[in-house]
């Protein structure tokens, strides 16, 4: 029996790094590099003392600091915890991966764009961030184009999966507020592209064997309202639909503490062309995630 490749991670103990783990852990070894295993991203002598006893050929950049609300707080400074996680520690990863001929592979969002672009976002769109956390990821983005290593950046978006205790995603938070019957009123004029975890740890291992270069779209094949997603959770879980009340996203920035993007339909097209890459659409992702909770 072959070994498995090894693969340094940062961020396995997250929302997507964990399952991704999970999933892919039977075709490669993964080793975590974080706080939890006593690395620190933000230091750079911690990052340079870690990567240097890993072995890997490949390195997956999970960690992130991604509370939008908490990051907002800290808008433009470069002494918290946001920047230095997002910024300052993807620089040291990218650093040491290209010093030590690792292929990268960086984990982005689509909160790098500003949400005005009317069709979907494309790879060669170019970002323009409205809050700070889109802003230190996109900071980072570059951070790992000028370290001039072999790197792959995935953006992802509004990622869900079938169980995770740490941390609710968007489609979990939905179903638990349809189960006690608190669900607040969905924006009908926001546009997401929620995305099934498990589809990017699918990805992630293509990706992770071809080795291909430049920016990926790793999404849903489904752009939809928050008000349209609510009402398909519903659906998929057999309560009811009349339940999913119409919110206003324009109403709500009239006294929101941050800007929020109105239109993040993002285009997958890329992946499935160049990589033979398909994204579920949301259905079938959330068929999937209901046997998923049916088995488990």
């Amino acid at each position: 029996m072959s070994k498995r490749p090894k693969i340094v991670s940062t961020g396995l103990s997250g929302l997507v790094g964990s399952r991704v783990e999970e999933l892919l852990s039977t075709k490669f070894s993964f080793q975590n590099l974080d706080l939890t295993t006593g690395v620190d991203l933000a230091d750079e002598a911690s990052v340079k003392k870690a990567m240097g006893k890993a072995s890997g050929e490949a390195v997956v950049h999970f960690a992130a600091y991604t509370n939008v609300d908490e990051a907002y707080r800290q808008m433009g400074d470069k002494n918290g915890a946001c920047y230095k996680v997002n910024v300052l520690g993807t620089r040291h990863v990218a650093q040491y991966s290209a010093e030590q001929e690792r292929y990268l592979i960086h984990i982005s969002t689509d909160f790098v764009f500003d949400g005005k672009k009317r069709k979907p976002y494309t790879e060669t769109d170019r970002p323009h961030p409205i809050e700070w956390y889109g802003q230190t990821k996109y900071w980072a983005e570059q951070e790992v184009q000028k370290a001039g290593g072999s790197f792959a950046i995935l953006r992802i978006a509004f990622p869900f999966r079938t169980d995770y205790k740490l941390k609710p995603d968007l489609v979990r938070t939905i179903l638990e507020k349809l189960k006690t019957g608190t669900l607040y009123p969905m924006f009908s004029d926001q546009i997401i592209t929620p995305t099934f975890i498990d589809d990017i740890a699918i990805a992630l291992g293509t990706i992770i064997q071809k080795r291909p270069r430049g920016i990926y779209h790793v999404v849903g094949s489904s752009a939809v309202s928050p008000y349209v997603l609510a009402k398909s959770i519903a659906r998929a879980f057999s309560y009811n639909e009349q339940a999913v009340m119409k919110g206003s996203l324009t109403e709500y920035l009239r006294t929101a503490k941050r800007p929020y993007q109105k239109r993040l339909a993002m285009s997958n097209a890329k992946i499935k062309t160049e990589l033979g890459i398909t994204m579920r659409t949301i259905d079938q992702s959330l068929r999937e995630v209901a046997k998923q909770m049916r088995q488990s």
